[in-house]
């Protein structure tokens, strides 16, 4: 009886398939793993969103403003001396005075200076409406300067606006109160008064 040979196939193991399908299973993995970390940066470099009132998305906008360095030196915008009349009382007086302006920083200096024929329109009427003994006290004046800061702040950054809450629509803001500290995105920080004389 002849012996049978064996078969090349019977004896031996089958050649190894796995090292390749480990080097697939490693490669996918790594895939998914930048694709992930990619992702997540994208959504987490994105804009925050609120809701409208329709329930549509829309994007949040944040402070246009950076923060201030504190080495950063400060900018002022020197107007040109009022010369105005006051409120009579017992005999005429008339107010010289010369205001500086502290803005935010040098591109709020070059929209004063496009804005100055309003915002000396509106300091004139702002101190003719007031008398003397309003302003003869500390306390009047730095009323004057809140108030004339609160002004050209409405001129340069326009009203402000409350944001819309579900089912509301944007709607201007009150006026802000004139001896509240400024807040730290308006424009002009402080009036100070270089010269202030009433005779």
């Amino acid at each position: 009886m002849a012996e049978k040979k064996p078969e090349a196939g019977d004896g031996e193991a089958p050649p190894k398939k796995k090292p390749k399908l480990l080097l697939f299973i490693i490669i996918g993995v790594l895939v998914l793993v930048i694709a992930g970390g990619v992702g997540g940066y994208l959504i987490l470099k994105k804009k925050p969103v609120a809701e409208d009132e329709e329930g549509d998305e829309v994007a949040v906008e944040e402070s246009s403003r950076k923060k201030r360095d504190l080495d950063t030196p400060p900018v002022f915008v020197k107007l040109e001396p009022f010369t105005v009349k006051l409120q009579t009382e017992q005999q005429e007086a008339y107010i010289q005075a010369t205001p500086e302006l502290r803005v935010y920083d040098a591109p709020v200096a070059d929209r004063v200076k496009q804005y100055t024929p309003e915002i000396r329109h509106q300091v004139l009427l702002l101190i003719s409406g007031k008398k003397a003994s309003e302003l003869s006290t500390p306390q009047g004046v730095q009323q004057l300067s809140n108030e004339i800061r609160s002004q050209i702040n409405l001129i340069i950054d326009g009203p402000k606006t409350v944001p819309k809450s579900r089912g509301k629509a944007a709607a201007p803001a009150a006026p802000s109160d004139p001896n509240a500290p400024p807040g730290p995105d308006d424009s002009v920080q402080a009036v100070l008064f270089t010269s202030f004389i009433i005779q």
